[in-house]
């Protein structure tokens, strides 16, 4: 299995959720890409098994550009895309909290549920972390 990670973080927080995500693949023996939107160059999505992306949620509920921008450079909706995100629930409250998430899974059509961490994902957050991995995993077509 070849994986991507691809994230935007400004505070660091979903550069960590998506340093957890390679650390467990690692674990299981899994290497990832790492790609930094909005930094790296862009990358061919069509070469690989299972696209992770993290974003936090910008203002009120928005998608950074960075993001939508990354969206575009792909080209097309790939259909093994899973989506991460962080925000902070004292912005705009439950209704507001990781919309981008929402957002991004809704758009893809993702399988998966979206993973949403209150700023970091330290501490009992990484196992909400380790959780939703195993689950994306234990559905991914090539390899169940």
């Amino acid at each position: 299995m070849k994986p991507l990670i691809a994230y935007l973080s400004y505070s660091g927080n979903t550069k960590e959720t998506a340093d957890i995500i390679a650390a467990h693949l690692a674990a299981d023996g899994v290497s990832a890409d790492m790609h930094r939107i909005g930094i790296d160059p862009p990358i061919d999505a069509a070469g690989y098994d299972l696209i992770f992306i993290g974003t936090f949620t910008w203002e009120m509920g928005a998608t950074p550009d960075e993001v939508k921008d990354f969206v575009l450079e792909v080209g097309y909706k790939p259909d093994n895309v899973a989506v991460f995100g962080t925000g902070e629930t004292q912005f705009g409250g439950a209704d507001l909290f990781c919309l981008a998430v929402d957002k991004l899974a809704r758009f893809y059509e993702s399988r998966w549920p979206g993973l949403k961490i209150e700023q970091s994902p330290r501490g009992s957050q990484e196992q909400l972390v380790k959780n939703w991995l195993e689950g994306v995993l234990y559905n991914v077509p090539s390899l169940a």
